[in-house]
């Protein structure tokens, strides 16, 4: 109930719902907070590779992968192996993945998660390999080497074991070395689209318009999720300080009502856009005691039973009393918060009730339940 309570000021503090005071409406923002240009992307890269001088947390002799992968690595370098004599404790198989940011260069370094693939206990203390990394579409667009550095540590002995974190993932600080870059044109035919982070026609509307009200009729909303520009003639040398300032832009987004649960941790978050139709509100519950009573049976003198625990159940129910609140046709959340409160609705109960306004017709306003 506590935790209910806390939430309740939670939602009037956010959305300033103390009696009296109206459901706020949305505040003003950036546009680079609720957008970004259309072009603008990271891209992922994944490779194989190997981690050497491990201290005895290697894959196990039975990995096979990591044996083939050795005996190709040392051929490579004019060195013929038999695979049966190589020891695998110092060395596990990985998978390297890393982020590609934007308008990165040649030479630039950045972090690479490695990861075991094998039945490695351990990668801490590990180096990893010269590793490609590739994107999608099958070029290197990074090598990675490194130091692997890793969070988690893992320590036993007699049987017992004590484990921190994941010691099987690790980082490589600064061992990727970008060898290719995405090229990137933005606004090089003279127009730029900007996408909504969150998809909706007004907003896109508002934007269209803060923009051609700034700089003239230059931009129209393609749909709910874009916006296309067309960048005016004495930016067109300085797209980059176009864009600057286009971000700075500021705009009132528009969502949807929404209500937000979490069944797991018993979490309610409503947005300031909510309302709902007069309903009225029962709650009450019950609840079912079940409690065993043993019974020892004994057998009488000088005979050949035996001992026997009977079970013997006592079953009781209650049913506690219900309360009964009509909550009017309101677009104040704090009426609806208070109306939930005042039937004595746990985080649980108010799920049930929000789930059954919904199901009624009475709530306005998107549910969604995480």
């Amino acid at each position: 109930m506590k935790k209910f309570a806390a939430a309740l000021l939670l939602l009037a503090l956010v959305f300033g719902t103390f009696p009296g005071i109206a459901s706020a409406e949305s505040a003003v923002t950036r546009l680079k907070d609720i957008s970004k240009v259309q072009g603008v992307r990271s891209n992922q890269l994944m490779g194989y590779g190997l981690v050497v001088g491990l201290n005895g947390t290697g894959d196990g002799s039975s990995s096979g992968e990591t044996l083939q992968s050795i005996a190709n690595m040392l051929i490579s370098y004019g060195i013929n192996v038999n695979t049966s004599s190589i020891k695998l404790k110092n060395a596990a198989a990985v998978m390297v993945t890393a982020t590609l940011p934007p308008f990165v260069r040649e030479g630039d370094a950045l972090d690479v998660t490695v990861s075991s693939i094998g039945d490695a206990k351990s990668l801490r203390g590990g180096t990893l390999l010269q590793t490609p990394l590739k994107a999608g579409n099958g070029e290197v667009y990074v090598v990675a080497q490194g130091a692997v550095s890793t969070g988690g540590f893992t320590a036993g002995s007699g049987g017992s074991n004590v484990q921190a974190a994941f010691p099987t993932v690790g980082i490589a600080v600064n061992a990727g070395i970008v060898e290719r870059t995405v090229e990137d044109d933005i606004g090089g035919d003279g127009r730029i689209s900007i996408s909504l982070s969150r998809a909706d026609f007004t907003t896109a509307s508002r934007v269209a318009g803060a923009i051609n009200a700034q700089y003239g009729n230059i931009a129209q909303a393609a749909n709910a999720g874009r916006v296309d520009v067309s960048i005016p003639s004495y930016y067109r040398g300085n797209v980059v300080s176009f864009i600057a300032s286009l971000e700075e832009l500021p705009i009132r987004p528009d969502n949807m009502a929404r209500v937000v649960v979490n069944e797991r941790t018993g979490t309610i978050i409503m947005g300031g856009d909510v309302s709902v139709d007069a309903v009225a509100i029962t709650q009450g519950g019950i609840t079912i005691r079940i409690q065993a009573n043993p019974d020892v049976s004994q057998p009488g003198p000088f005979s050949y039973g035996n001992t026997v625990v009977t079970e013997n159940p006592d079953v009781s129910v209650s049913e506690a009393k219900g309360s009964t609140i009509v909550l009017p046709a309101t677009t104040n959340v704090s009426d609806i918060v208070g109306a939930l409160n005042t039937v004595g609705a746990t985080p649980r109960d108010t799920i049930s009730i929000l789930q059954a306004m919904k199901a009624a017709g009475a709530l306005h306003a998107e549910l969604e339940i995480i």
